[in-house]
């Protein structure tokens, strides 16, 4: 590397021969004493699961297989509510926690960027005056009584040699956590959206709630009244009408738990949209919500490792962890820095002169660091390299057996809830036909209204178990979204790193 200044140095020769042959046996001993300082005996023990040994064709065996099954980026369009659509619209343009997630992307790049500064030379300016005047009771003149004083421009240059790769190494972690902060803000954007849906489903049942306790405190108090009819009329006794009295209570405390439930789910809602409560009073009654029939890709589950953001984020750490065991490795090896530091400098009364060759003064060359006895400090440090990448990889492997378990769960709990629904329709229907059959016979005077309240009862009971049922399901519908990534398509480096293999087989100093 050919370094210039302003103007030919003097004083300078050429490196003898000797003191060339001096370096190289200084270096040559330097690598032999490298063994002082070793890191034998210290390899990570983790190693990534390879995603097609986790089978799935039995688990799955009864989902619909689909070769074009991941959901689309904008899944939630699916559930068919277009106050929804704009509610998830709204929150991905800002929330506390996306700035959150974008804040520790920036300074993940920001720690890349300095990983990567570390990696070249670095050229800085100095400039000093200092004066000074000796009373002549400690120098005699001339130097006693007069002013001294000197002016000093200089220049440094500092270059490290990455003989081994460790710097390299260190800016290639970076880049992998800043791709795994990237991947996270997305997982967040993800995260938010799906409680976003989530908790609309649970807004709508709320409302779904309280039209059924509605319905059930109307038939309470037709029973009341006629209770009391019927207890003036000497036909029934107080017990009737304290039953009466018991069931208006009971619908009236589930219509107020219903519409307290409204109001906080609103509120939960305008949080996650990152605004005030007065937000969640916007909100409409959601329209009818459609729920998907679960799907899953045919190429589960190794694709899952490109659409499943905490996956992705995950196997970036790994890669991150592994080029840390590479920079902890190569401290364990000799470092070459070249420093220059010419300066110019000159004493009071010749400022004119500062710019000439007298006054130029020059310190530079090259120094060879070798870590030979550190007091455990190198072993250490790589031991925890290696601690890091084990723990990494532990994280990758729970997250991969984590998103295969959510897609099997939100697909049978998918069909497990359509046979529910269907099974509980049934039973509806039923309770609806003697609900039906108790009213004509009351209008053809074969009946009482007594019989079309008891026979209403089955009736709201089963509503009130559909509505339940029926969120169940759009939840499961928005768990299989977002198990299989919600549509999203990550860059992972399993294509592109090296064998994890390679960590074993590096060499050893």
């Amino acid at each position: 590397m050919a370094h210039s200044y302003p103007r030919p140095l003097r004083g300078l020769k050429p490196v003898s021969s000797k003191v060339a042959s001096s370096l190289t046996v200084a270096l040559a001993s330097a690598l032999i004493l490298a063994g002082c300082a070793s890191s034998r005996g210290l390899a990570p023990e983790g190693r990534p699961l390879d995603a097609d040994s986790l089978q799935t064709q039995r688990s799955l065996s009864g989902a619909t297989v689909s070769e074009a099954a991941f959901p689309k980026q904008d899944w939630w369009t699916t559930l068919g509510d277009a106050q929804l659509n704009a509610l998830i619209g709204e929150a991905l343009q800002g929330t506390p926690s996306l700035d959150a997630a974008d804040a520790r992307v920036r300074q993940a790049v920001a720690q890349a960027g300095l990983a990567d500064a570390a990696r070249k030379p670095t050229l800085s300016g100095s400039a000093q005056y200092v004066g000074i005047q000796l009373p002549e009771t400690l120098a005699a003149p001339p130097l006693g009584g007069s002013y001294q004083d000197i002016a000093m421009l200089g220049v440094t240059f500092k270059y490290t040699f990455d003989l081994w790769g460790g710097e390299k190494a260190k800016w290639l972690a970076a880049v992998g956590q800043t791709h795994a902060a990237e991947v996270e803000a997305q997982a967040a954007r993800l995260t938010l959206s799906s409680n976003i849906a989530r908790t609309y489903v649970a807004l709508a049942q709320a409302f779904d709630a309280n039209d059924v306790a509605k319905a059930d405190f109307d038939r309470a108090s037709s029973l009341l009244s006629l209770g009391r009819q019927r207890v003036a009329a000497g036909l029934d006794n107080q017990l009737q009408i304290r039953n009466a009295e018991s069931a208006v209570a009971s619908a009236q405390l589930q219509m107020q738990a219903s519409e307290h439930e409204i109001e906080v789910t609103r509120n939960a809602i305008a949080a996650l949209l990152g605004k005030g409560p007065d937000r969640g009073r916007d909100i409409a009654r959601p329209s009818i919500l459609q729920a998907a029939t679960p799907t899953v890709p045919s190429v589960l589950p190794s694709e899952l490792l490109g659409h499943r953001p905490d996956v992705v984020a995950a196997r970036w750490r790994v890669e991150a962890a592994q080029h840390g065991i590479k920079a902890s490795k190569a401290a364990f090896y000799p470092s070459v820095n070249l420093v220059a530091l010419p300066a110019l400098a000159v004493g009071a009364g010749n400022l004119g002169d500062i710019f000439s060759g007298d006054a130029l003064q020059l310190l530079g060359g090259a120094a060879l660091n070798l870590p030979i006895f550190d007091g455990g400090r190198l072993r250490s440090n790589l031991a925890n390299s290696d601690a890091s990448y084990d723990l990494a990889v532990a994280n990758y492997n729970q997250s991969l057996v984590a998103s295969l378990r959510e897609v099997a769960d939100a697909v049978h709990a998918a069909r497990s809830l359509d046979g529910q629904i269907a099974s509980a329709t049934q039973a509806r229907d039923a309770a609806r036909s003697a609900w039906d059959i108790a009213t004509q016979r009351y209008k053809a005077g074969l009946g009482t209204q007594l019989d079309v309240l008891a026979a209403q009862r089955p009736l709201l009971d089963s509503d009130r178990q559909l509505t339940v049922l029926r969120a169940q399901r759009l939840a499961a519908s928005i768990d299989l979204d977002r198990a299989l990534g919600g549509g999203l398509v990550l860059t992972s480096p399993a294509s592109n790193t090296t064998s994890d293999s390679d960590i074993a087989k590096a060499s050893t100093p």
